[in-house]
C-alpha cells in the first residue's frame, strides 16, 4: 500500500506529532509498506517525478526526540519558505491523492478537531481513525463533559468559561484550555490569584476554557481498537502533576500494563471506555483517561488520535495484547479502510 503519514503542522503538540509520524513510518516501512513522513505545514516543496520510487523508498525516517518544552510557533510559521495554502504546505494535498491512506499522526488542531477529516472527505481521500464529527466532539472537553454527563459516565465538575467572562470557581481547581492536549496550558490553582493567573495562561492559548474540581487519586488510560477495550494502564507521574514535559521525556513516569488493579475496576474501567467511545461517536481507535480517588472513577476526556511515541500509552497497552507497534499500526490501516468499502 502507499501511505502517507501526515504529521507536524502548525499544533503546539507538533514535535509530539512528528515523533509519532517518525514511528509509524518507519513501522510501516518495516512492514513492507510505501509509506513516507509528510509534514502538514512545511509540505515537500518540490513534487516527486516518481511517485512510485519516491513512496517505495524504504530508508529510515531519523529518529525524531520531543524536547520538553512545546515548539514555538511564530518562530515555525516564519521559517516556511516555500508557498503553500495556508497552514497546509506545498504538494501535500497531491501527495495524499496519490496514497492509498492517510495514517493520521497528527495531535492538536486542525488534526485532531476534525478539519483535516472534513476537507479529506470532501476530497475522498482516506484516512485513519474517527471521522471529522467524532473528532470534533471529543477535541472540545467542555462538549465532552456534557455528552458524559447526559450518557452517564462519571466525570470530574466543572464549568466552561469564555474569554471575557469573571472566571470565579471554588477552590482548588485545576484549569484547561477547552480543545487543548498534552498538558498545554494546564495549571492547578489552590488561591484566587493562582486561578486568575492559571486562567490567564490558558486563555493564550485559546478562547475557552475549562475549570474543573482537583480529583485526588490514580491515573489510569485504556485505549479502544476495533470496538474492543484494550488492558488499562497506570501511569505513575514522579512529581505532583503529569504535565508536558512528564509526558514526553523519558524517566519522569512510571507506567504498568496492565494496570495492577481489581478485576472489577478493570472491568469497569473497559465498560466506561467502549461507552465514551460510542457516545463521542468515535471509529477505529481512541484513548481515554481517567481518575480514580479510591471510591469512584472519574473520566476525564478521549484522545482520537493518541500518542505512538515512546512514552505513549496505546502502544503498551497493545503489547500486554501480545500486538507489536508494527501489528497496531497495520490493524489501524486495516481497520480504518474497512470505512471505505
Amino acid at each position: 500500500m502507499r501511505i502517507v503519514v501526515l504529521a507536524g503542522g502548525l499544533s503546539a503538540e507538533r514535535d509530539v506529532s512528528i515523533s509519532t509520524g517518525t514511528m509509524v513510518c518507519n513501522a510501516l516501512k518495516a512492514s513492507g509498506q510505501d509509506a513516507v513522513l509528510v509534514d502538514l505545514f512545511f509540505g515537500v516543496p518540490t513534487m516527486p517525478e516518481d511517485l512510485q520510487a519516491y513512496f517505495a523508498d524504504k530508508t529510515p525516517v531519523q529518529p525524531y526526540s520531543v524536547k520538553s518544552t512545546a515548539p514555538d510557533l511564530k518562530e515555525i510559521r516564519a521559517s516556511r519558505t516555500a508557498d503553500g495554502l495556508g497552514g497546509i504546505g506545498p504538494n501535500v494535498i497531491e501527495l495524499c491523492r496519490a496514497a492509498d491512506i492517510v495514517f493520521m499522526a497528527m495531535h492538536g488542531e486542525p488534526g485532531e478537531n476534525g478539519m483535516i477529516q472534513a476537507m479529506f472527505d470532501m476530497m475522498e481521500i482516506k484516512y485513519t481513525g474517527a471521522g471529522y464529527f467524532g473528532s470534533a466532539l471529543a477535541m472540545d472537553k467542555g462538549i465532552t463533559k456534557q455528552l458524559f454527563i447526559n450518557h452517564g459516565i462519571p466525570t470530574p465538575a466543572g464549568r466552561v468559561f469564555r474569554r471575557g467572562e469573571k472566571v470565579d470557581y471554588p477552590l482548588p481547581c485545576i484549569v484547561k484550555p477547552c480543545s487543548g492536549g498534552s498538558s498545554i496550558g494546564v495549571k492547578k490553582a489552590f488561591t484566587q490569584e493562582e486561578l486568575e493567573r492559571a486562567a490567564e495562561e490558558a486563555f493564550r492559548c485559546e478562547d475557552e476554557i475549562l475549570i474543573e474540581r482537583i480529583i485526588k487519586g490514580r491515573e489510569f488510560t485504556c485505549g479502544v481498537l476495533g470496538g474492543i477495550a484494550m488492558p488499562p494502564a497506570e501511569v505513575i507521574p514522579k512529581g505532583d502533576f503529569y504535565d508536558y514535559a512528564h509526558k514526553y521525556q523519558d524517566g519522569l513516569i512510571t507506567e504498568i500494563c496492565p494496570a495492577e488493579i481489581s478485576d472489577e475496576l478493570t472491568e469497569e474501567i473497559k465498560d466506561l471506555s467502549l461507552k465514551a467511545f460510542k457516545c463521542l461517536k468515535l471509529d477505529v481507535y481512541a484513548r481515554m483517561d481517567y481518575l480514580y480517588d479510591g471510591e469512584n472513577l472519574y473520566c476525564l476526556e478521549a484522545n482520537t488520535l493518541p500518542g505512538m511515541t515512546p512514552t505513549s500509552h496505546l502502544p503498551q497497552e497493545a503489547k500486554a495484547m501480545g500486538i507489536s507497534y508494527e501489528e497496531l499500526c497495520m490493524r489501524i490501516i486495516q481497520l480504518s479502510m474497512k470505512k471505505y468499502r
